[in-house]
């Protein structure tokens, strides 16, 4: 009987250790990492380079598909316009479009506009239209295949003004 009482507790370390380890990764498994939101993006039929790198943190409400992006700084990316990204965008999104767009600006000429609506056109999948209030801008699908890269600069990079200035500033 003694050697019972002393296997008990090795038993009883075993299944604790067991269950500890089941527990363990069952928890690590079901805590997956969450889909990035370029991903996301594309399965709603949109292309993924909307939205820059910089992207730090999301919320995508499955009632209503109101969504908030938190950028970690506000940028610019070019594309065929220079666009401006605040730190924070929202919006409404559905298959192929967002409506009450919120944090996107572009420049056209020399006026920010904000941009309030973007959708893939159903009729030409190959351009994605902008909207600036009732107007619309199309432009090419393959501009925004890749997720673009941001800048803190802007304008200055976009008419190389800095280098501009620093040859007429030299030549003084």
């Amino acid at each position: 009987m003694s050697s019972n009482i002393i296997m008990a507790p090795h038993i009883s370390i075993t299944i604790t250790f067991f269950f500890f380890i089941i527990f363990f990764f069952s928890t690590s498994l079901s805590a997956t990492k969450p889909k990035d939101i370029h991903d996301i993006i594309s399965d709603y039929g949109l292309p993924k380079g909307l939205i820059p790198n910089n992207v730090i943190s999301y919320t995508l409400s499955p009632n209503n598909s109101t969504f908030t992006i938190q950028l970690q700084s506000p940028c610019y990316v070019n594309f065929d316009r220079l666009v401006y990204y605040n730190t924070q965008i929202t919006g409404k999104i559905s298959y192929g479009s967002v409506t009450d767009v919120t944090g996107i600006q572009a420049k056209s000429f020399f006026v920010w506009l904000p941009v309030t609506g973007i959708k893939v056109d159903s009729d030409d999948s190959d351009m994605v239209d902008f909207f600036v209030g009732p107007l619309s801008k199309k432009l090419p699908a393959k501009q925004f295949e890749n997720v673009p890269g941001c800048s803190r600069k802007g304008i200055e990079e976009f008419f190389g003004i800095e280098k501009f200035g620093e040859r007429l500033w030299m030549s003084e």
